[in-house]
């Protein structure tokens, strides 16, 4: 594997670098490959990875072991496993980003001036992206299928205790790409567990273009702080459904049931309910019988406490809270403004859905929420790539520059002028 080892002994900082200048040499080469080839390595590594499954599952139980060793709890172990059906996933969403349109070298917006030249701009790749992440070996896949995919080359740096696993997937993204004479260098994984790595790949801002972590808060803050070169994240995912005095009420109690109890642990998941005074009495018991049977725990303001007796107060630190369980945050509001005024005080500009028939107000709430994905009458549990149609994402961006919301190929790519001529000249 043409990556740092784990035991070479030495300055990290050099290692990186030279990374960097590898995968600056790879992006160019990516940049002018035409997509049929860019699909054949995509469809070739889908391919190798089936092959080897065995393979993969054996290095992927040395991670498992080690993670057993240092007290890993199970929910880490079970997201840091491989199964037969995980090791199909991995090569089927390969599969399905190669079956995606190309974004690089698409124009659009081209129109004449009164000079005769036409003006538009082109999709083209970012360059050299890296990549941080914990845990899931998957992400490995899934990064290097997006970032080949939209033309750019990768430095990926996963977590140590998917050393193994990592490494392996590793060997076969790389066997891809020279199976299709694209670099093996377009796609490097740091193999290495030092800590430092991290830091000097923040820095490699002469060779690497945009970094994107994912993980925890931790690892997001320290990439926010340290980094030399521009970031897409979002950091915390406080997400909020407001039930509006125009709502439906089977459609509020359907979207806010699902959009917390679907899934608890995702950045998609709402996290405070916000409800207008003017049905709060006739709503809230509903909703709360709803979220009772489900299992989730309420913790109200006052308003809210006096029509559903028995749950939890709230405190200031609730309403910006990202449980990531089934806990929930309960706010009577007075209104449309009042929700909005909620929403963009304590939300962390992610996603934020309000329930009504009127639509008035819905065009409002969907202007004046200033968060990166807004709905009406839907659970924002569909704040994903894949939902939005965009295939595999990289991550979701709650920042306003370049990439925001659930960031697929297109967010990969950024845009250039293009002016086409006859021999025009300026007089």
């Amino acid at each position: 594997m043409n990556a740092v080892a784990d035991n070479v002994v030495g300055d990290i900082e050099l290692h990186m670098v030279e990374m960097g200048r590898r995968a600056r040499a790879a992006s160019r080469a990516l940049a002018r490959a035409e997509t049929g080839v860019k699909d054949a390595a995509l469809l070739g590594m889908a391919e190798i990875i089936e092959a080897r499954a065995a393979a993969l599952m054996a290095e992927n139980r040395k991670d498992l072991e080690a993670g057993q060793q240092n007290g890993l709890d199970d929910a880490l172990l079970d997201r840091l496993a491989f199964t037969p059906e995980r090791i199909a996933v991995m090569a089927e969403g390969l599969r399905q980003i190669a079956a995606l349109a190309d974004p690089v070298g698409a124009i659009s917006d081209l129109n004449y001036r009164p000079s005769g030249i036409q003006v538009g701009r082109m999709r083209v790749p970012l360059g050299v992206i890296g990549i941080i992440y914990e845990s899931r070996p998957n992400v490995t896949v899934d990064a290097a299928g997006l970032c080949l995919k939209s033309g750019n080359a990768c430095i990926l740096r996963g977590g140590s205790e998917a050393f193994h696993s990592n490494g392996a997937l590793a060997d076969c993204i790389r066997d891809g790409l020279e199976r299709a004479g694209l670099p093996m260098d377009a796609v490097q994984v740091v193999a290495t567990t030092d800590r430092a790595a991290v830091g000097a790949l923040l820095r490699l801002k002469d060779s690497v273009d945009v970094i994107v972590p994912r993980g925890g808060k931790g690892l997001i803050a320290r990439v926010s702080e340290e980094s030399l070169i521009p970031v897409i994240k979002h950091l915390d995912g406080v997400c909020h459904v407001y039930v509006d005095d125009g709502a439906d009420p089977d459609k509020a109690v359907r979207v806010a049931v699902n959009a917390k109890t679907q899934r608890y642990g995702t950045c998609n998941t709402m996290e405070t309910l916000l409800v207008s005074r003017g049905v709060a009495e006739r709503i809230l018991p509903r909703l709360g019988d709803a979220f009772a049977d489900k299992g989730v725990e309420l913790r109200g303001c006052e308003a809210s406490r006096a029509i559903l007796s028995g749950i939890k107060e709230a405190t200031e630190q609730d309403w910006s809270e990202e449980y990531l369980a089934p806990v929930l945050a309960v706010r009577v509001v007075d209104g449309l403004d009042a929700a909005i005024e909620h929403i963009n005080t304590y939300g962390s500009h992610h996603t934020d859905s309000i329930v009504t028939e009127d639509y008035t107000r819905a065009r409002r709430f969907l202007r004046e929420v200033d968060s990166s994905s807004v709905m009406v009458n839907a659970s924002t549990r569909f704040a994903d790539g894949f939902e939005y149609g965009l295939g595999a994402e990289i991550g979701i961006s709650t920042d306003k520059l370049h990439a925001r919301g659930p960031v697929g190929l297109e967010g990969l790519t950024t845009l250039k002028y293009v002016v086409l001529g006859d021999g025009h000249v300026r007089g």
